[in-house]
């Protein structure tokens, strides 16, 4: 079954406003940055993929991207998770693709060995991930690539398993511990920097860009190097 990987990216720029309380504007988009290396490397390491698309309108992800050899699909409307994930979606049917795997650039706990499980079965229909508060999507595997239309955002889960049901579709929710912490909140930032005590030689480019911060004075949290 060939699959694509879905990675939609917010401009960096304009990224995280709700930690606009705990952090900057330089420092929001260093982490940013850094956690959309993090879940891009993941997925450079996910047997099975056979390929990624970054769907985005920043111009340092396209140069990260680029610099991979992956497809890049201009965001050029800049309209939300959703709306870049159909260009992605529409890319994946034009080529062909029996699958897409959705996934957002805030993950950066996610392993490739729990993507490659995400996407080891062969049955069609939809796989929904939730987030640790068990009401929004943190990710969605859609075989085929268009099975459901995805309506990512606050109470995205229950959308997506009505969506589902509502075009007779196959689908399972299926919690992921690594995929489900996406980072929008302080107190989001401040459990990210407790799983990174836990995980350690996760996470490198977030850990890092967490350390620079708290020696800038920057950071409303701590994180320990890596042993």
């Amino acid at each position: 079954m060939k699959t694509l990987a879905i990675l939609p990216v917010k401009s960096f720029a304009a990224a995280k406003q709700r930690l606009a309380a705990s952090l900057g504007a330089g420092s929001r988009q260093a982490l940013a940055r850094a956690m959309f290396t993090d879940v891009l490397g993941s997925l450079r390491r996910v047997p099975g993929l056979d390929g990624i698309v970054v769907v985005t309108s920043d111009r340092t992800a396209e140069a990260a991207a680029s610099a991979d050899r992956l497809v890049v699909l201009p965001d050029t409307a800049g309209a939300g998770q959703s709306e870049a994930a159909l260009i992605g979606i529409a890319h994946a049917l034009a080529q062909g693709y029996d699958r897409v795997l959705l996934i957002p650039g805030d993950t950066p706990l996610v392993r490739p060995e729990d993507l490659a499980g995400l996407i080891a079965h062969r049955d069609e229909g939809v796989v929904i991930v939730p987030d640790r508060h068990g009401t929004g999507t943190n990710a969605l595997v859609l075989s085929p690539p268009d099975a459901i239309e995805p309506s990512f955002g606050p109470d995205s889960l229950a959308r997506h398993v009505a969506a589902s049901e509502a075009a007779a579709v196959p689908h399972r929710v299926e919690a992921v511990a690594t995929l489900a912490l996406d980072v929008d909140t302080p107190a989001d930032l401040a459990e990210l920097a407790a799983e990174l005590e836990l995980r350690r030689g996760q996470a490198p480019s977030t850990r890092g860009a967490l350390r620079q911060l708290d020696r800038a004075g920057a950071s409303p949290v701590r994180v320990q190097a890596s042993a």
